[in-house]
Order: C-alpha cells, then sequence, then structure tokens
C-alpha cells in the first residue's frame, strides 16, 4: 500500500486515525490525531480510508460548490491554506477556482531534489478540492510546490495560458492576517496564483490625455 503525507489513515490495532503528516523512513509514518500529537506507527499498522475528520462524525467527503455566474469570469484561482478543524496543527492546502474555467491542475512537491506527484485531477468552475496536507509544526521542512495548472471551457472564450507556480511556502507567507475564503467557508491564508485583470479608472484615463 502506497501511503502519501495528507492520506486519512486509521489505525489497525487501536480506536485512532488521523492524517499523516511526516514519512519518517520506508517503513514508519507519523500521523497526527485530533489531539494534536505526532504518533510514529508502522506504515503496515494503518490502513487507508477516504475522507476527513467533521463535525457531524469520523469521516466526511468535501462537495464543490457550483454556482452559475451570469457572465464568464476569468480569473480567480488561488491557493487556500486553512487550519484543520479538530487538529489545529494540521494545515489543509486547496485549490480555490473562482473562475469560470474548469481547471486542469498537477501538483508535484520537491524536496532535497526528490520528486513525489501529490495530486492530478480537474477542479470545476467556481469550486475548490484539497490537493496537499502539511504539519504546521514544520513549515520550515515543507517542500518546494510545482502547481501547474490547465484551463478550459466549453463556451468561445479564449483560454488563458497555463500557469505554473513553483515556490516554497515560508513562514513570512503566513505572517499576514487571515481572510474569508467563500468557497471554503471559513478564513485562511490566501495566496492568489494568477494575475488580476488590472481595472481602468476613467477618469484618471482622461485627465492623462488632457495632461
Amino acid at each position: 500500500m502506497h501511503l502519501k503525507i495528507g492520506d486519512f489513515v486509521r489505525f489497525v490495532d487501536e480506536n485512532l486515525e488521523g492524517y499523516i503528516t511526516r514519512i519518517i523512513d520506508k517503513e514508519t509514518i507519523g500521523v497526527t490525531d485530533a489531539n494534536d500529537f505526532e504518533i510514529p506507527v508502522m506504515a503496515s499498522k494503518v490502513t487507508l480510508i477516504h475522507g476527513e475528520i467533521s463535525k457531524n462524525g469520523p469521516l466526511a467527503t468535501s462537495t464543490p460548490v457550483n454556482i452559475a455566474p451570469e457572465v464568464f469570469v476569468k480569473e480567480g484561482v488561488s491557493l487556500g491554506l486553512i487550519s484543520d478543524q479538530h487538529i489545529s496543527s494540521v494545515a489543509h492546502f486547496h485549490l480555490v477556482n473562482e473562475s469560470s474555467f474548469t481547471l486542469l491542475a498537477s501538483l508535484t512537491t520537491e524536496r532535497n531534489g526528490a520528486f513525489n506527484g501529490e495530486y492530478s485531477g480537474i477542479v470545476k468552475p467556481h469550486s475548490s478540492t484539497k490537493i496537499y496536507v502539511a504539519n504546521m509544526s514544520d513549515i520550515q521542512l515543507w517542500p518546494k510546490f510545482r502547481l501547474e495548472i490547465l484551463f478550459n471551457t466549453k463556451g468561445d472564450v479564449e483560454p488563458l495560458s497555463p500557469l505554473i507556480y513553483h515556490q516554497s511556502i515560508k513562514g513570512k507567507d503566513l505572517s499576514v492576517s487571515k481572510v474569508d475564503i467563500p468557497l471554503l467557508k471559513t478564513k485562511g491564508w490566501s495566496i492568489r496564483l494568477d494575475t488580476p485583470v488590472p481595472v481602468l479608472d476613467a477618469e484618471k484615463l482622461k485627465n492623462s490625455f488632457f495632461k
């Protein structure tokens, strides 16, 4: 069984479950439980399950929020970083798509010259999806992200150029205040990935002609 950081697992011999937040070696992993304790355990002693901890029970799957816009929105792609509501030391990374494009996304992490494919999939317009999980206390050890995104739509709209985000997230990136992330229905840190379309000020433009 191939396990990776961010997988939600249950212990075979104990009534415990949590997120994998560390790969210690080929046979041992670190699992952070609902009490924010990271527990070293043999990989063979856990079983992979789908879902996440929620107020409604031990498991819950996320449902995209679909909105029918009146106009085609060409921007609004960001990386939303939020803390787990039960395990505060666990950070969830979401690809947030506020645009009307369908996103074809691929996330690869890089650490010390080693690469690992973490996520590949489709993000529908006006929805979000979780693409990575990490331990907040290990922020200085977080890998470099290589997030590649293609834009697609069935409408008569010219697609945007592919977007590539190749960065390491540092503590200073999270030193700013949390903001509301509507599609995630909570506050968190938002890292804008695309470039906002500049808004023209008609009055300033008119004055510049007179000058």
